[in-house]
């Protein structure tokens, strides 16, 4: 069921605003209202649906204490995502997606690790004893090569239970990786992406930014709050061995 409420927000936010009917994706076609001048309007009373369903999937994953990855490279949504996802201290990628990610986990773990390695240094004045300016300023370069890259990785130890896209269209390879690994996707897509590809599709402007702030909002806010009421399960204590004569 819809949130009049809700729809509402959504409608002055922009949310209805599709593209022109020759970018639809077919897949997206029962999410539409009608098609005004040449632009599909999306029906904000399916968007609401999708939504509250999304927001109870984000709920029930913070209360199992499962990792969601944000994901949201285009310029339009970047820093909306990073925001979020700090705001939910959740791992993110908002500057650009580099291939295996997700299906060569390890190999990207050692980046991760490297440039946790470089910043322990420079904290505490490591680097300046180890190594020459000269050095310095190559392993600087480095460093802030993989910050860009990796920094909001920094806390993932293994593969999320979930990504958050927003735009899948656009971050395409993420999409595929997750697909790959059995990884479940939520996104925010418009009417030109595929959502037979999403798990949990929330259809809407994915380019206004009012749009996307109000939609990875409420999405943000569902997962804050059950990760609120996660209690972690502590593993029962090893028995003590007996004695053998």
């Amino acid at each position: 069921m819809s949130d009049k409420n809700l729809v509402s927000r959504l409608f002055e936010a922009g949310s209805h605003f599709g593209f022109k009917k020759a970018r639809r994706h077919p897949t997206v076609a029962s999410y539409l209202y009608t098609t005004k001048e040449g632009s599909d309007v999306i029906d904000l009373a399916k968007t609401s649906e999708s939504l509250i369903a999304a927001k109870a999937t984000l709920l029930e994953a913070g209360k199992l204490g499962k990792v969601v990855l944000f994901v949201g490279t285009k310029d339009e949504a970047s820093k909306i995502v990073k925001a979020a996802a700090e705001k939910a201290e959740a791992p993110y990628v908002t500057n650009r997606w580099i291939g295996g990610m997700l299906t060569n986990f390890t190999e990207i773990k050692k980046r991760i690790t490297r440039l946790e390695t470089l910043t322990n240094e420079k904290t505490t004045g490591e680097l300046d004893r180890k190594y020459t300016k000269k050095e310095r300023v190559v392993i600087g370069r480095e460093a802030a090569k993989l910050e860009f890259n990796f920094f909001g990785l920094s806390q993932l130890n293994k593969l999320p239970d979930m990504l958050l896209v927003v735009d899948p269209r656009h971050d395409h390879i993420a999409v595929t990786e997750a697909a790959e690994k059995n990884i479940p996707v939520m996104a925010l897509t418009s009417t030109d992406g595929d959502a037979s590809v999403i798990k949990h599709p929330v259809v809407a402007n994915d380019a206004l930014q009012t749009s996307v702030s109000l939609i990875v909002a409420e999405l943000t806010d569902a997962y804050i709050e059950g990760k609120s009421a996660y209690v972690p399960v502590e593993k029962p204590a090893a028995a003590p061995r007996r004695r053998t004569a």
